[in-house]
């Protein structure tokens, strides 16, 4: 049996923009039009010719536009079956026209409530008839289209102009599935919003019954003229004892955070510093208090607005000094009371006592018109995959700071070099264009610094392609150096690190990060 073309549609959009494209598809495939409100004069303004939604009911919309579609003779021409003889001849009956077509943009529920607005004002969102209008479109799709959402209104022009108006049955599937993946997290947005204060919120913050939120809008994207939304369970990994809202900015150093204290997870106290996903302070001591003295010192300026991350508890004492710092967002396995009385002083400082939780072994991420796909690097090279090829092999002072400064530099953008002693990053130079840029960048901020590099180490994420990077690490007091090799000219490095009495160890692992 031949796909049916489209005969009638019903649009009722919050959104009038990227509409008239496929508004003038459907008046040159000569469908009709139905509609309400805001959006039949949207159409009318078009040219196109619109029947009332209340002219086809004959009941007109009430109680201020609360119920406007909510009618069996809108929900009867999308739900009856045109194969099914009995609901053709109901159809007839009762004088239900066809709808074949549903255009549906939801009435903005998440922005609301993202922007603060008063609890009155955010019920007012809470679209009923049009989340209803996609279900039923949904459920039918062996004989409706149903549109959920703006961002397709191109795509579905340019399938109606393909198909002539009349789509496949794959068509329609596809995009009913989308109207129940919309619906779904919609209602589950509402029902977040509405349990605040009640005994289902605290049900839902009970062990083993955290809320499985499928979305979360924020207040912009990377600048404030970009979207954002966090897609996923962040309830699962943090609890949020303190502060603002994430923001997206917030939320891409929370992750570089977090996967660079996975690197330092046992052990000693560390706590590490970053700003633009880059550390900018890094340590591990025998307290606390005295890892955050060493991570600040390595660059106080930086620090500012940054964001901080633990991998034991905070106390009093570092919550103190924590307290004289302007910083964005702290993340900590726990908190004590006397830690916590300090650290609320600041109204909008965000506070996550994170949780354990198993990472996603993959990595991915759009790119062009698609998404590329990789496993996460969760190789992490120590002493025992060191191999010394200069004549003078590392201490063991060495060695333990070359591990340390080799899970930094893998956390880093490239090309990064890290300077580093035992237990406490240096400067680092990162995301520069030749690693010989990132070497001279991280040696001038170590001096701003004060830091006298006469004996530290240098790690680096790439291979050196010449031996300029050696000669010049030399000249500024390192004594030793970890990088993957794999160079044509790596014994040219080599024979410069043997000249200047400096060790050289290979991982044969390379850690780009870009």
């Amino acid at each position: 049996m031949p796909d049916q073309p489209i005969r009638a549609a019903l649009l009722s959009v919050y959104h009038k923009d990227r509409l008239a494209p496929l508004v003038s598809t459907l008046r040159r495939l000569g469908v009709t039009l139905y509609s309400t409100g805001g959006t039949q004069q949207f159409l009318e303004e078009q040219g196109a010719a619109v029947t009332a939604v209340e002219d086809l009911t004959g009941f007109p919309e009430v109680f201020g536009g609360r119920v406007k579609t909510l009618h069996p003779k809108v929900f009867g021409g999308i739900l009856h079956r045109r194969h099914e003889p009995g609901d053709l001849a109901q159809a007839e009956q009762h004088s239900i026209p066809p709808i074949d077509l549903v255009v549906v943009d939801l009435y903005p529920f998440e922005e609301t409530v993202a922007s603060g607005a008063p609890e009155q004002e955010v019920i007012e969102k809470i679209d009923i008839g049009g989340i209803s209008l996609l279900r039923a479109a949904a459920k039918n799709y062996r004989d409706v289209l149903v549109v959920s959402s703006r961002d397709q209104y191109e795509a579905v022009t340019e399938l109606l102009e393909r198909t002539n108006g009349a789509p496949t049955l794959a068509d329609r599937k596809q995009y009913a599935a989308a109207a129940f993946k919309a619906t779904s997290h919609y209602d589950t947005e509402i029902a977040k919003y509405v349990s605040q204060g009640t005994a289902l919120e605290a049900e839902k913050q009970a062990p083993g019954t955290e809320h499985k939120a499928l979305s979360t809008t924020l207040r912009y994207g990377e600048n404030p003229h970009q979207a954002g939304a966090f897609h996923g369970d962040l309830n699962a990994l943090f609890d949020q004892l303190h502060g603002k809202q994430l923001s997206y900015n917030n939320l891409v150093d929370v992750d570089a955070a977090v996967q660079l204290m996975r690197e330092f997870a046992q052990g000693l106290p560390a706590v590490a510093i970053l700003k633009h996903t880059n550390a900018c302070g890094v340590a591990q001591a025998d307290s606390l208090h005295t890892a955050y003295m060493n991570a600040l010192a390595c660059d106080p300026v930086s620090a500012f607005g940054g964001v901080i991350i633990t991998n034991k508890g905070i106390d009093e004492a570092t919550a103190q000094e924590l307290n004289k710092l302007f910083f964005e967002v702290l993340i900590a396995p726990g908190f004590t009371e006397e830690a916590m009385a300090i650290l609320q002083s600041k109204k909008n400082r965000i506070l996550l006592r994170q949780k354990p939780v198993d990472f996603p072994k993959k990595q991915i991420k759009t790119l062009l018109n698609g998404i590329i796909e990789q496993d996460a690097d969760l190789q992490t090279e120590s002493a025992q995959d060191f191999r010394t090829v200069t004549k003078s092999a590392p201490t063991a002072e060495e060695t333990a700071a070359l591990e340390f400064a080799l899970k930094i530099c893998k956390h880093t953008k490239s090309n990064t070099i890290v300077l580093a002693r035992p237990g406490q990053l240096l400067a680092s130079g990162v995301g520069q264009t030749s690693r010989v840029d990132a070497l001279r960048q991280a040696i001038e901020k170590a001096g701003s610094f004060g830091f006298d590099l006469q004996g530290a180490v240098m790690a680096s994420d790439a291979f050196f392609p010449f031996p300029d990077c050696v000669e010049i690490a030399g000249a500024a007091g390192i004594r030793a150096v970890v990088q993957p090799g794999g160079s044509i000219k790596d014994q040219d490095s080599i024979n410069a690190c043997d000249e200047r009495n400096m060790a050289m160890v290979l991982t044969g692992v390379r850690h780009f990060k870009h």
